[in-house]
């Protein structure tokens, strides 16, 4: 993996999280104010923790080609 694609890819997994949170904080709140059932707050959840992981895999690979 060459340098410019690891800081690519680190810069996508950045905006990533920050979505992810700027998101899931938005959603929950909104769902609270409207008072959506409970069911979508656990969808909004796990599409959150769908994004961290994904997020996570991004920067660990990017971390495992730094080190070779």
């Amino acid at each position: 993996m060459t340098r410019d694609v690891a800081r690519a890819q680190a810069r996508l997994a950045a905006i990533v999280i920050a979505a992810t949170m700027v998101g899931w904080l938005g959603l929950s709140f909104a769902g609270g104010a409207l008072g959506l059932p409970v069911r979508f707050a656990f969808l909004v959840d796990f599409a959150a923790l769908g994004a961290f992981a994904f997020a996570l895999i991004v920067l660990a690979r990017v971390w495992r080609a730094g080190r070779g």
